[in-house]
């Protein structure tokens, strides 16, 4: 989102547009945002979200109102019960302003650092179910560094934000990869899989390594890995099958999806191991 709303940013900075922000300063109860949430707008466009519905639906009116009239920032309270036409229960508290030009340098700066601090996930293979997989998980709060030797499988369209590594160098990206990375592993070549995932679980200070493929595939790999003399929990650690196993749908944009919804769950937002009391990264 960082990216959408950086290059949506520059595009209006660009064109000369007033921008407004609308940023969730403080919050009480249940709401369908974190304080520090923020989104842009512009008389005609919009980008981010602070909770959609009537919440944010005040919040646009009031940005609009100030872009069209001028006048000084405010605060604005909504409380989300009774005659809000939402039933969340919370209240918060909307800081609304028109940034001038070193306003607007900080708000770029600040979604060029989340950009730079989200976690890394190495995306390798390009092929039919690492096309869906890039285009489901660019929008996702991760940098996404996508990786194969083959430039025409990419695809005529990349999604915003990705980096795309097409000379097939897994060694260099997986080196330089920072502790708490995550990677997927598809590629068109089994020997490769096993090369990639191996040098992986070698580190063993990723947060998250997927591989596509059977339950006989993983059984495979696990005595190859073994042979190698890897440590059993690091083995254990490899998420293969990918997607979990409820439903069995092979078609790639249904990969994707359960990919996606397992890397929000087990990589983004990875549960602590018992007694990490400050949050350090889960090692492989």
């Amino acid at each position: 989102m960082s990216m959408e709303m950086r290059a949506d940013l520059a595009r209006w900075r660009l064109m000369g547009q007033p921008v407004a922000r609308i940023c969730v300063s403080s919050v009480r109860g249940s709401t369908p945002r974190e304080a520090g949430t923020f989104m842009l707008v512009t008389a005609t466009e919009q980008s981010g979200t602070v909770g959609g519905g009537e919440l944010e639906w005040n919040g646009i009116h009031h940005a609009r109102r100030l872009l069209a009239t001028g006048g000084e920032a405010q605060d604005l309270r909504i409380d989300l019960g009774g005659r809000s036409g939402q039933c969340c229960g919370g209240e918060v508290m909307l800081f609304i302003d028109v940034p001038d030009d070193g306003g607007l340098d900080g708000i770029m700066a600040q979604l060029e650092r989340q950009r730079r601090e989200a976690p890394l996930l190495l995306l390798f293979g390009a092929g039919h179910v690492g096309r869906a997989l890039a285009h489901v998980m660019a929008p996702l709060p991760l940098r996404l560094a996508w990786c194969d030797s083959r430039p025409h499988e990419f695809g005529p369209v990349i999604p915003a934000g990705v980096e795309v590594h097409d000379d097939g160098d897994w060694q260099r990206l997986v080196a330089g990869a920072p502790a708490g990375s995550g990677a997927l592993v598809l590629t068109q070549s089994h020997a490769l899989d096993s090369l990639i995932v191996a040098s992986i679980l070698e580190r063993g200070d990723f947060r998250y390594v997927g591989l596509i493929g059977s339950h006989t595939k993983r059984r495979r790999f696990e005595a190859a890995f073994r042979a190698l003399g890897l440590p059993e929990d690091r083995i254990n650690a490899m998420v293969c099958p990918i997607g979990g196993q409820d439903v069995r749908d092979k078609r790639p944009p249904v990969i994707a999806a359960l990919v996606a919804a397992e890397i929000v769950t087990r990589f983004l937002h990875a549960p602590r191991e018992e007694g990490d009391a400050d949050g350090d990264e889960r090692r492989l």
